[in-house]
């Protein structure tokens, strides 16, 4: 005889009051992302690709134009293309390539302020990271649709090994259907010439059929920037031209000799001699002078 089977126990029934409070208390520990920017506010945007949002900076991380030295020729040639294309003339992409810590992102950061300064709000500056190189169709879509002169800054751009999204760049900048948007430019910076380790491009040499052709592939990404800006370490000169400039600006009273002496000591304790070692240097004498910088 089939034994008879116990009915199953009936699920409680849920309290929808209780169900809210839930809701509410889940709300509180992730809350909604903030609303994304809007690029006819403020001067300066990060984009957040996991977002897809621009968020406004409310002070720009800069010095000013006239403190950059060593980089003269660079400066000129990157504030007349920037000037052009906030007036709305035919402008280039921008690679800044080149010596480490020889103000190449320092530079795109004070044009964009100098521009700025000449003509209020003429331009936005959106700054895009490495990582998310290959969300540029999407900020692109945003910026265009914003109609603002925007310029689309990527620092330290550079990519290794089997990293693709060197051809969606490629695509982005100008050989895509749509191209770069006519109210966006793109600048750059990278210690590499060509984006990319040697080491990567003698492999691809080694393991395509027709050498040349992989050679082309990877050196066309840099020529799609119709401006290139090289940047090379700085001789004695030229780094005490730097310190004196920044000692003058923040009035920062040491005599000249006394001044190179310790800059001489200060850059061979860091085993070189850059603009960034400069800028640590006069933040370290500020310092022990009791100086604020700012």
């Amino acid at each position: 005889m089939a034994k008879k089977q116990k009915p199953k126990p009936k699920s409680p029934a849920l309290d929808p009051a209780a169900l809210a409070r839930i809701a509410t208390a889940l709300e509180r520990l992730a809350p909604p992302p903030p609303p994304a920017a809007s690029l006819a506010k403020g001067e300066a945007f990060v984009w957040h690709a996991d977002e897809g949002r621009l968020e406004s900076v409310t002070k720009v991380n800069r010095l000013d134009l006239a403190l950059l030295q060593g980089v003269e020729r660079q400066r000129e040639s990157l504030l007349d293309n920037t000037r052009r294309f906030a007036k709305g003339l035919p402008a280039n992409n921008a690679l800044l390539w080149g010596a480490r810590g020889m103000g190449k992102s320092s530079l795109v950061k004070a044009v964009h302020g100098a521009v700025n300064k000449e003509t209020k709000g003429a331009l936005a500056l959106v700054e895009i990271h490495r990582e998310d190189i290959p969300t540029l169709p999407r900020v692109l879509a945003v910026l265009r649709r914003s109609g603002r002169r925007c310029i689309l800054f990527c620092d330290d751009l550079s990519f290794d090994g089997q990293d693709a999204a060197y051809k969606s760049l490629k695509a982005v900048l100008e050989g895509g259907i749509e191209g770069r948007p006519d109210n966006v430019i793109f600048y750059a910076t990278s210690n590499r010439r060509h984006l990319m380790p040697r080491d990567m491009i003698d492999n691809e040499r080694a393991t395509a059929i027709h050498g040349g052709e992989a050679i082309e592939e990877k050196v066309s990404l840099s020529d799609r920037f119709g401006l290139w800006l090289g940047f090379h370490a700085c001789d004695q000169d030229t780094f005490f031209a730097m310190i004196e400039g920044y000692a003058a600006a923040y009035g920062l009273r040491v005599p000249a000799e006394q001044l190179h002496k310790e800059a001489v000591e200060w850059s061979v304790s860091r085993g070189s001699r850059s603009g960034r070692v400069a800028w640590q240097f006069i933040q370290d004498l500020a310092g022990r002078l009791g100086t604020k910088l700012g």
